[in-house]
């Protein structure tokens, strides 16, 4: 029994405390309401409320603003069996759209707008240019670089010169830059292609630009493997045989008078008429104000013509393969350019190995300028 004189609430705590229980004083809560806290709530809800209201705008500029870098699906592993085994890939409904003449050959109408009193040099003329600037054939063979002269008309007296080898010599001086030009306007392209296709997103004029080169290059179905396979090179060696054999070395009247280089068929009035043909015969061969308009058609003829389809498909496994381009393997899948067949392509691969034409593939065009020699 515990004395009630020695009962004390100290000695209690101390008894509850040993037991293991414990004794605190409650402490009174303050319930008034701090005025710098009801600052701080009421701005970050206004906060939350202006995010929240300008939200929609936010995300209506941003979709406006970077609509311009939508990706460029690429399909080129998964369509690339396809184009090769010549299928044709399914188009959508939005992509069947017709590609028209203009379309494919609208950068050699520009050259409609050239002079048509440009000048003709005479075959004398150009002998003596040639030997003041030192371009031979020779040296290219032995160099492979070629001398940026451009000329623009073949001289009438190419028909006139008896000695075989001087004329041809002097027609293949004439198409060669030609050539080369035209193939190096394509390399830069391709260049511009890839560079594309290793993006991610793309800029409206890089879209603009695709566009562009699918009409140019006939693809209906905005596919980019087939764009690849279309936009490439014919090989140097290639575009001189075939020139020599359908203007018999520059000689022909289709070349002398209407600069027709590679006998381009057309269904249109403008052309010249053969002057064997029937006169129930439609087509015309194409005539062009200069040559190198007529180089320029020939190369997008090949590129995008149906019947040269193989030897677009033999080309890009070509360059897969090998990362050059053979002319005499070529040259087979070419049996639908003439009526004769494969007669043609039998002659156009002799042309090729008798004048050694192969030498002038890997040949360049020396640049006229340090930026354009960098690029290529």
């Amino acid at each position: 029994m515990i004395q009630k004189n020695n009962f004390s609430l100290k000695k209690i705590k101390k008894i509850l405390l040993i037991k293991g229980y414990g004794i605190y004083k409650k402490q009174k809560r303050n319930t008034s309401k701090d005025p710098k806290n009801l600052f701080l709530v009421f701005c970050f809800s206004l906060l939350l409320i202006t995010i929240f209201g300008f939200l929609p705008i936010t995300a209506k500029f941003i979709k406006e603003d970077f609509k311009s870098s939508e990706v460029v699906e690429n399909k080129s592993k998964k369509n690339f069996e396809t184009v090769l085994s010549g299928k044709e890939l399914e188009l959508k409904p939005e992509e069947k759209d017709k590609i028209t003449f203009k379309d494919l050959f609208y950068d050699i109408f520009d050259f409609e707008d050239l002079p048509e009193n440009t000048v003709r040099l005479s075959a004398a003329t150009l002998e003596q240019l040639f030997e003041e600037t030192n371009y031979n054939l020779k040296e290219i063979r032995k160099k492979k670089i070629v001398k940026p002269i451009s000329i623009d008309l073949l001289p009438k007296e190419i028909k006139l010169i008896e000695n075989s080898k001087k004329k041809k010599e002097l027609f293949i001086k004439i198409v060669l830059p030609l050539i080369i030009e035209e193939n190096n306007r394509i390399i830069l392209d391709r260049k511009r292609l890839f560079s594309i296709l290793n993006k991610n997103n793309n800029s409206v004029s890089e879209k603009n630009w695709l566009k562009k080169k699918f009409k140019q290059y006939g693809v209906v179905n905005k596919d980019l493997t087939t764009l690849k396979i279309r936009m490439d090179i014919v090989p140097v060696s290639l575009a001189i045989a075939q020139a020599a054999k359908e203007t018999g070395w520059g000689t022909s009247r289709f070349a002398l008078e209407g600069n027709a280089l590679f006998g381009q068929w057309t269904w249109s009035k403008e052309g010249m008429k053969p002057s064997s043909a029937s006169t129930d015969t439609k087509h015309k061969v194409m005539k062009f104000n200069i040559l190198q308009a007529s180089v320029r058609a020939y190369q997008r003829n090949l590129n995008t013509h149906s019947g040269y389809k193989k030897f677009r498909e033999a080309r890009a496994i070509q360059r897969d393969n090998l990362g050059k381009l053979n002319s005499l393997e070529l040259v087979d899948y070419l049996d639908k350019y003439a009526e004769t067949g494969k007669e043609y392509t039998i002659i156009l691969k002799k042309i090729i190995e008798q004048n050694a034409l192969t030498d002038f593939d890997d040949a360049e065009l020396l640049p006229t300028s340090e930026k354009l020699k960098k690029i290529i």
